[in-house]
């Protein structure tokens, strides 16, 4: 049984279908949350693999949030320890500036916050080839970190999926979401739908009922492969 390790960044976190499908997998899953004081371990040989969620701060502010500091020190021991390693949202940034990348919100203070387009790049066996419809929920985006491989595009935020080696992914959306998750966060961020760029409520439940399926389906065939030591590094 592999053992994956989850950082989370609020107590309420939902590990939603990327938990689901590596536990029905057959993985177990170490949850921590660095936010509520949980520590995180100095190495990684018990754990076949890491997954960084996304949470409502930001990945500049490790000169508030302790804890943002922490994981940013934390990730070269991933990277070092060449495990699997998955940095969705949040967790994405985080990777972009530990590689010497740039995180900054949008000039115009456009959010990106419900189901929207992505273009996948023309790579010879890119995994996200055929995912074009995706959940969205940052004001914030990264730039592309040296030596790393462009995925995917997007039309108000350019880089939404990278590749760093042969098994180091960021990806700037959630495909982790369920509808269930879509209600709970559209319900306690309310706020944020205000801002431009961000969709009516009612119009993430209909995009989700559209485009869901596909995207669960496209995260069943990703996360084995991701997993998999045998990924060959294009």
């Amino acid at each position: 049984m592999k053992k994956i390790l989850v950082i989370t960044h609020q107590a309420s976190s939902e590990t939603g279908l990327v938990g689901q499908i590596l536990q029905a997998e057959g993985c177990w899953l170490d949850i921590r949350c660095p936010a509520t004081g949980v520590s995180l371990p100095d190495h990684l040989d018990a754990h076949d693999g890491v997954v960084i969620f996304g949470g409502p701060m930001s990945a500049n502010d490790d000169t508030t949030l302790p804890f943002i500091r922490d994981e940013l020190n934390w990730i070269p021991l991933v990277l070092e320890a060449q495990k699997p390693f998955l940095g969705i949202c949040l967790g994405a940034q985080m990777l972009a500036r530990v590689l010497g990348a740039k995180v900054a919100p949008h000039p115009d203070d456009w959010r990106e916050i419900g189901y929207a387009t992505i273009q996948p790049m023309p790579h010879q066996a890119n995994p996200l080839a055929g995912l074009t419809h995706v959940y969205h929920w940052h004001k914030e985006g990264f730039e592309l970190p040296q030596d790393a491989v462009l995925l995917a595009t997007g039309d108000h935020f350019a880089n939404q999926a990278f590749r760093y080696g042969s098994s180091t992914y960021g990806l700037q959306f959630h495909p982790e979401i369920t509808q269930s998750m879509i209600d709970r966060w559209t319900t306690e961020a309310a706020d944020q739908l205000d801002f431009p760029g961000a969709q009516p409520r009612e119009c993430q439940f209909q995009a989700h009922d559209h485009h869901g399926v596909s995207v669960a389906t496209w995260l069943q065939q990703f996360l084995p492969q991701w997993l998999s030591p045998s990924l060959p590094d294009q």
